[in-house]
């Protein structure tokens, strides 16, 4: 069962990835126990916490009359380890 989708990287969550913390988009239907043992086989880290944000899909206007329909999407917050890192958050300077 697919569980991860992709890793969210913006400039916020490239600054969390400093304190061990990392973002990912994940399936509608999964939990925090399936999304911690899916990132500890794939990633080889140990999870801590998992806090989950679900953003509901929203209609938005353009230029005041066309809609453009957003997708809703969950994302999950997962901390490691102290000192434990994930390849490819880091930021290169």
């Amino acid at each position: 069962m697919k569980v991860l989708i992709r890793p969210v990287i913006t400039e916020k969550t490239m600054a969390g990835a400093a304190d061990s913390k990392f973002v990912f988009e994940v399936m509608p239907n999964v939990n925090k126990h399936q999304i911690t043992q899916t990132i500890e086989e794939i990633y080889k880290v140990n999870v801590i916490k998992i806090n989950i944000n679900k953003y509901k899909p929203e209609e938005k206007l353009i230029r005041g009359r066309l809609k453009s329909r957003i997708h809703g999407e969950k994302r999950a917050i997962v901390t490691l380890k102290k000192g434990q890192k994930i390849e490819g958050f880091e930021i290169k300077e």
